[in-house]
């Protein structure tokens, strides 16, 4: 596992799940709520949110082996949904892709517990981050170390998840909403390159590899 392997898979899992954007819409979602609900609900969210991408992780490789789809396959599939997704960031479009859509949001705010629906699924292991982990899985071919790598990782991006949770309201009044479409514009891009490569992969090791 090199220096360089790892800091792409963290940006790759950096820019999907994407703690900064999850942010504004915690804190929306969990307005009017006191501290000590909004601490409850960043930590059970983002531990059912761990847990969820966790068993995806493990069961990657059995998945895609019933289900019959090829590595190559799910890059090329994958790599499409990552770059529609990277078109909403860009854009700063909400869509069911990386976010709620008006409908969920207006039921998730007549809820006491947005911890499961919508806060670990879909903001944060939403189907951009379970394709990734997926795809992730499927280029480990076996090997600990890189799955090892993977799991660490992916642990620290969720613990950064948390810790921006935890602070949405100063973090909030820092950014403004016009830093937060910025910071997202600019992953956007970064996860546009990154989708762009794996449907480039996928379509080589299918017609030429």
């Amino acid at each position: 596992m090199t220096l360089e392997r790892l800091l792409n898979m963290f940006v790759v899992l950096l820019v999907v799940i994407d703690p900064v954007g999850v942010t504004p819409m915690f804190g929306a979602l969990t307005r009017g709520g006191g501290d000590a609900h909004r601490r409850r609900m960043a930590f059970k969210g983002t531990a059912l949110a761990a847990a969820i991408l966790l068993v995806f992780a493990l069961m990657g490789d059995w998945l895609l082996t019933t289900l019959g789809i090829t590595l190559p396959a799910f890059k090329i599939a994958g790599g499409i949904l990552l770059f529609l997704i990277a078109l909403d960031m860009v854009f700063a479009r909400q869509s069911g892709g990386r976010s709620t859509t008006g409908g969920e949001q207006e039921e998730a705010r007549h809820k006491q517990d947005i911890s499961v629906f919508p806060l670990a699924f879909p903001l944060i292991a939403g189907p951009g981050a379970l394709t990734t982990i997926l795809l992730m899985v499927g280029e480990a071919h076996g090997d600990p170390v890189y799955f090892s790598a993977l799991i660490g990782v992916l642990l620290a991006i969720l613990a950064l998840t948390l810790g921006c949770l935890l602070v949405a309201g100063r973090l909030m009044k820092f950014l403004g909403q016009t830093g937060a479409n910025v910071m997202d514009r600019l992953f956007g891009v970064i996860l546009a390159a990154l989708a762009v490569q794996f449907v480039v992969d996928g379509v080589r090791a299918s017609f030429v590899g």
